[in-house]
């Protein structure tokens, strides 16, 4: 399978597209003037304490507090003075109003919430992920070989410092000791440093360490795949990379190459195309089916209809064969659209019952690729799917796009016809109060209009009933459900 990675840099932009076989799997975007901080670590300073939730908001140096919640806060992460606290899982005797905190973020601002922060802190290179005060090496489980796994833990728990405990990622998979043993040599001096800063100002809220730039942190990441081609189309950004890959990399620098095209980058490969797509609440299947996909504060739900698929022998057939294609194009949503949290999928009813099983087995395998780790409880009573899948950034439609200002995100706006019935309300309450000579109407093409054709006879009603006579002025800059009533 031939996989390749596009980053697109402008001056406020990174954007980055993950291929397999010439399609489109990943899309990650950041902005200068909105970047990630997922990853950082800050001394925070604690706000204020709620025993309700239990839970404290920390101010981290942004513009919203960050929510620590007290299952966040380990015991062997506090000062050996503060011990006491760890006597009740009470978080008043965690933490205390006014006390700073070392934490770490594990989830970005998403809408009105903060970021939710952690005291278990995590430092991540390409083959290692370090747990300062837990003293434990542990091995990724998609690391098999038994001796493998012994090897590479012999090798970390002889190099490290033992108050420091480690993950060794499936990067690590038949790497040399040279190269383990460097990684834990630079994790522990980047949490020497990390020290050295907050002990510095141990009374001021700072950050003391950022993530890697989005490009450096998807390389990073993406270690346990085999990349065949990564095109950037900025030369700053290419020779930093090169530099990257030189240093941490070096064997996948020579698939590091500077597109210099005079076709943009994502339009050569359709990106920007799909791009638009993935904000579509519908999406269509080969084999007329659709899905429609709409995301709530609380959850994901996804809808599967067969469409015009009419293409198997009986309609069994015909609803089994979509929800098995459907179970490829939700995994790929949910990659390409970055959805997380409770995902609801209301697959089409089957009554067979090794129908439902294959469905689930295929949709189990399709996410199996996902890098994001996904959990699937099955079919309920009701014959939905639930499932969850971790949530740390907000999803391509959260980056891209806002609330609409007419109906403030809900996605529905009033009929012509029900402001009709509105206005011809608020003219009788107006006349009921007060003394007026008429009335004038103020509203969009669309209500106006009604009001002077289907709604005219309404209308005439109303002024009978007023005594009083009723213009209509329309307003081109009204959006359908505004509307002003003004007493002449």
């Amino acid at each position: 399978m031939t996989t390749t990675l596009l980053i697109n840099i402008t001056a406020s932009e990174t954007r980055l597209a993950y291929l397999e076989e010439g399609v489109l799997q990943e899309i990650h975007i950041e902005r200068a003037a909105k970047r990630g901080i997922v990853g950082n670590i800050y001394q925070g300073h604690v706000k204020r304490v709620l025993p309700g939730i239990q839970a404290a908001f920390i101010d981290i140096g942004l513009d919203k507090a960050g929510f620590l919640h007290a299952k966040e806060i380990k015991p062997d992460r506090m000062k050996k003075n503060e011990s006491y606290h760890f006597q009740s899982s009470d978080i008043t005797r965690q933490v205390y109003q006014g006390q700073y905190l070392m934490v770490q973020v594990v989830k970005d601002l998403l809408g009105s919430k903060g970021a939710l922060l952690t005291k278990d802190i995590r430092l991540p290179s390409r083959y290692l992920v370090m747990m300062p005060g837990v003293q434990h090496v542990g091995v990724s489980q998609r690391i098999k070989n038994e001796e493998e796994r012994e090897r590479l833990k012999n090798i970390v728990t002889l190099s490290c410092d033992k108050t420091l405990g480690f993950i060794i990622r499936t990067a690590a998979e038949n790497i040399c000791e040279e190269k383990l043993s460097a990684d834990v040599l630079f994790l522990q001096r980047l949490w020497q440093d990390v020290l050295a800063k907050k002990k510095c100002n141990h009374a001021k809220i700072r950050q003391l360490y950022a993530e890697s730039p989005l490009s450096s942190r998807i390389l990073r990441d993406f270690a346990v795949t085999e990349l065949d081609h990564i095109l950037i189309d900025s030369k700053l950004t290419y020779d930093q990379l090169l530099a990257f890959t030189d240093k941490c990399m070096p064997e996948i620098k020579s698939k590091v190459q500077h597109y210099t095209a005079s076709q943009p980058l994502f339009e050569k490969y359709n990106i920007e195309h799909e791009i638009q797509r993935s904000l579509n609440r519908k999406v269509s299947l080969k084999s007329g089916g659709y899905l429609f996909i709409d995301q709530t504060e609380a959850l994901t739900v996804i809808d599967i209809n067969t469409g015009s698929s009419v293409g198997y022998r009986n309609l069994d057939e015909t609803i089994f064969n979509t929800n098995l294609e459907a179970t490829q194009a939700i995994a790929r949503q949910l990659r390409i659209r970055n959805l997380g949290g409770i995902i609801i999928i209301d697959f089409i009813d089957m009554r067979n019952k090794q129908h439902r099983e294959s469905v689930l087995k295929s949709l189990q395998e399709a996410l199996s690729k996902d890098r994001v780790q996904t959990t699937i409880s099955g079919f309920s009573p009701l014959g939905l799917v639930e499932m969850t899948r971790k949530r740390t950034r907000e999803s391509i439609g959260q980056v891209l796009c806002h609330d609409c200002l007419t109906c403030q995100g809900q996605g529905r706006v009033k009929s012509a016809e029900t402001v009709c019935y509105e206005i011809l309300r608020k003219i009788v309450e107006m006349h009921r109060n007060n003394d007026a000579n008429g009335f004038v109407v103020s509203a969009s093409p669309s209500v106006g209009e009604k009001l002077q054709s289907k709604e005219f006879g309404a209308l005439t009603e109303t002024a009978n009933f007023v005594g009083k006579s009723i213009k209509i002025q329309i307003n081109p800059l009204y959006s359908q459900e505004n509307f002003d009533v003004v007493m002449m």
